[in-house]
């Protein structure tokens, strides 16, 4: 079978230091982006104008005859709010998130204990039965320890991320004033530092948890990495109170601030006349933000975890081959690197100058880092593989090659560049399918409704042909683990990826704090076209995330029927066909459930809103401030309140199935959900960005066709906005978050696994 040429000793260097060098670059940027003060004394003075992306003095002449000092100073308390508002509802959040995680980590402790009657005896192996591994108690420990450690990672991803975009966002604004390509820098800089801390923090605990638990398991690596699967669940299970309850927050302040701010009293978006306008910003930083960050460090952790396992009962857990076993985690260092060289191009090497420059510079970003990153691919392959080795395939160790294995993450990663540029495709209002969307707001908001529910149904054929495509290239090549380092191949570039995605909320803000600090409106049209820019990769960014949840689900899919030792999963047994169902049904179920959540919410601000606008002098002429504090604690209330029962339905129900129905009908819904979820995820993401940009290219009144529908606050804007409105909460709440309801059920099901198989399926074992 021949040896890998990389050594034991340079794999156990080489991940470490990918790691530490992603940190350190974060901080470089974090370093950077400090340099923009917020203090007036020093805000453009000589000493600012020395790096190579500054622009000279006569390019801020604008603000030449405004009062700088004042500009500075309202900036920093506003953005002093926002950040106040944002930390105060995570912590909130994450005291009720962790009185779950106890409860929760308690519940993996005793499942698992009780596989064995809380056994210390070691145990036959599950795949190797002449073979004895480290007892159950073991397993149920250090599952529950990787579980905390998966959970606590999630959540401080989610919080950096946070408190990153709310130390930008003002500092985007005051460089707006030199001109749009000092505020693209600062703003993707920022969201560099979100990057490259959550893809190498996500390594590097998970590269630590494995060397801390192997003191114990020694040899025992199929014991070892079933124990690593908690990591896995213990991140997604976090990222889904993250993404529904920060969704629900961002979501309803943005109804409320639209209908009543926009569409009732016509006054600009992110007016400081408007109560809800600091709430919107914060939901902006709580849920595009910290949710998703959690969201995708849990799909790197699942997706690593699905690798390992399989990996473990293989030949490279079999024979010890460490640096085969190291694969995944290899791709990931080796995507750490590439991702500092695609970020240089865009911050370092070229320079934006123009407006229409800055998609094609986020574009750019995706297209570098998907070629720089199959060449590293290859060269891993070749490097960290025996030229042959087996895979565990069902029962059965099925041979291949390195180059086959190198095949399957080529094909997840380029997989996932179709499925951005398609999402771009239909969510970019440079494309007709949104120019269309938009044109139909002639006739009212109904028409508008049907032409973008057509077009999130559309939206879906292509990115499923992708995904199905690279689903049969994989597993054809290299059974269930091919479909496991598909899906890394997908996430491989998980840096570049969120620092873009991260840097759409932060212009986001940015044009609020501009709006709200009474600046230009020249400094405003920059902003919301760094905005413009950061909607169209936010919906690129959901359609990765989507793709490779549905990977990495079928991947833990696989792993959990081989674990649970089923033979075939028989879709004409009736306890499996009725999983079947019922499974397809839960994303409809979820769905409805954080829908109505943000409607209940959103009515809650409407009212407010109304109210203060109603009862206090002086609020529209601007002498009176709002109320701001009362909108931000409906949202918070409402998110906290509403986040628990869609929790508590994604992280029920496999152990209700497991227990009572067993792991033939559990399977069955696994598949079910699966498969709906990945349709409604990509049709609901794409719907809401298609709305958002709509209203955005009558706003902008760009082209001729736009200025036919514009301006602000003529009917066809209106109807925008209320498209705008209704596509929120499918774009921000429902879709994100289906993608983390099929992951999360598929790893709790496989770390549950042993339970489900020893002691499950009561009721077909009592009738």
């Amino acid at each position: 079978m021949g040896t890998a040429i990389l050594t034991d000793l340079l794999t156990e260097i080489l991940i470490p230091v990918a790691a530490v060098v992603g940190i350190g670059f974060a901080l470089i940027q974090w370093g950077l982006v400090s340099r923009v003060k917020l203090s007036p004394e020093r805000q453009g003075t000589p000493a600012d104008s020395n790096n190579k992306n500054d622009y000279s003095d006569y390019l801020i002449e604008e603000e030449e005859g405004l009062n700088d000092h004042n500009v500075v100073v309202k900036c920093a308390e506003i953005q002093s709010a926002i950040s106040e508002g944002a930390t105060s509802f995570l912590f909130t959040e994450y005291q009720y998130v962790g009185i779950f995680m106890l409860a929760f980590a308690i519940l993996v402790f005793l499942f698992l204990g009780s596989v064995e009657g809380f056994s210390t005896k070691s145990q036959p192996c599950t795949y190797s039965k002449d073979k004895y591994c480290k007892p159950a108690l073991a397993n149920a420990i250090f599952s529950t320890v990787s579980f905390l450690l998966g959970a606590i990672t999630s959540l401080v991803s989610g919080f950096l991320g946070m408190k990153i975009a709310t130390y930008a966002n003002a500092r985007t604004t005051l460089e707006a004033r030199k001109g749009v390509g000092k505020a693209f820098i600062t703003a993707f800089r920022s969201g560099a530092v979100m990057g490259f801390l959550l893809a190498a923090n996500g390594l590097l605990v998970l590269y630590i948890a494995i060397n801390l638990f192997k003191l114990y398991y020694g040899d025992d690596w199929e014991g070892l990495f079933e124990a690593i699967t908690g990591y896995g669940l213990g991140g997604s299970s976090m990222a889904l109170f993250g993404r529904v309850g920060g969704g629900i927050y961002t979501k309803a302040a943005d109804v409320g601030a639209d209908l009543v701010g926009k569409v009732e009293r016509n006054i600009p978006e992110d007016d400081p006349r408007n109560p809800a306008v600091i709430a919107d910003n914060v939901g902006d930083n709580v849920g595009d933000i910290a949710g998703m960050g959690s969201d995708l460090f849990g799909s790197y952790a699942e997706s690593s975890c699905a690798a390992l396992v399989v990996a473990s009962i293989s030949s490279f857990g079999i024979n010890h081959d460490l640096t085969g076993m190291c694969y995944p985690l290899l791709i990931s260092s080796v995507g750490i690197i590439v991702c500092l060289i695609t970020t240089l191009f865009a911050t370092d090497f070229f320079e934006i100058k123009a407006v229409k420059e800055i998609e094609p510079a986020l574009k750019k970003q995706l297209i570098i880092s998907t070629f720089l990153m199959t060449v590293g691919i290859a060269i891993i392959s070749w490097i960290a593989l025996p030229s042959t080795f087996t895979i565990f395939n069902f029962g059965v160790q099925k041979q291949v090659t390195n180059w086959q294995l190198f095949f399957c993450v080529a094909i997840g990663l380029w997989a996932g560049l179709v499925i951005g540029f398609v999402t771009e495709y239909f969510t970019s209002n440079a494309y007709s399918p949104v120019q269309d969307v938009a044109d139909s707001c002639r006739t009212g908001a109904a028409t508008n409704v049907i032409f973008g529910l057509a077009l999130g149904y559309k939206s879906v054929i292509i990115p499923i042909f992708a995904i199905a495509v690279g689903i049969f290239v994989s597993f054809s090549l290299a059974a269930m683990y091919g479909i496991a380092v598909a899906a890394l191949g997908m996430l491989s570039t998980i840096a570049t990826g969120l620092s873009i995605d991260a840097y759409g909320p932060i212009s986001d803000n940015a044009g609020g704090i501009a709006e709200m600090a009474g600046m230009s409106h020249r400094i405003r049209e920059r902003t919301d076209a760094l905005d413009a820019a950061g909607n169209t990769t936010a919906a690129i960014g959901k359609g990765f995330a989507i793709g490779s949840a549905a990977l990495v689900s079928l991947a833990l899919f696989g792993a959990f029927v081989s674990r649970a030792a089923i033979s075939t999963v028989d879709v004409l047994t009736p306890k499996v066909f009725i999983g079947l169902i019922v499974g397809a049904m839960l994303p409809y179920w979820f769905s409805a459930m954080t829908m109505k959540s943000v409607g209940s919410a959103a009515l809650k601000m409407v009212e407010e809103v109304r109210r203060q606008f109603n009862t206090t002098p002086g609020l529209m002429d601007g002498s009176v401030r709002p109320d701001y504090a009362n909108c931000v604690k409906i949202s918070t209330d409402a998110s906290i309140r509403e986040m628990i029962p869609p929790g508590a339905l994604v992280m029920l129900t496999p152990l209700i199935v497991g227990t009572f129905f067993g792991v033939e009908t559990l399977s069955g819904v696994l598949a079910g959900a699966l498969v709906s979820g990945v349709q409604i995820a990509i049709s609901a993401s794409n719907t809401g960005g298609a709305w958002d940009n709509a209203k955005k290219y009558i706003e902008a009144g760009a082209s001729e066709h736009a200025r036919t529908l514009g301006p602000k606050g003529s009917e066809p804007h209106k109807a925008a906005v209320i498209g705008d409105t209704i596509g929120d909460p499918l774009k921000d709440t429902s879709g994100p978050s289906l993608n983390i309801l099929i992951k999360l059920m598929a790893v709790e099901s496989l770390v549950f696994a042993p339970f489900f198989a020893a002691h499950g399926g009561i009721l077909f074992k009592i009738f």
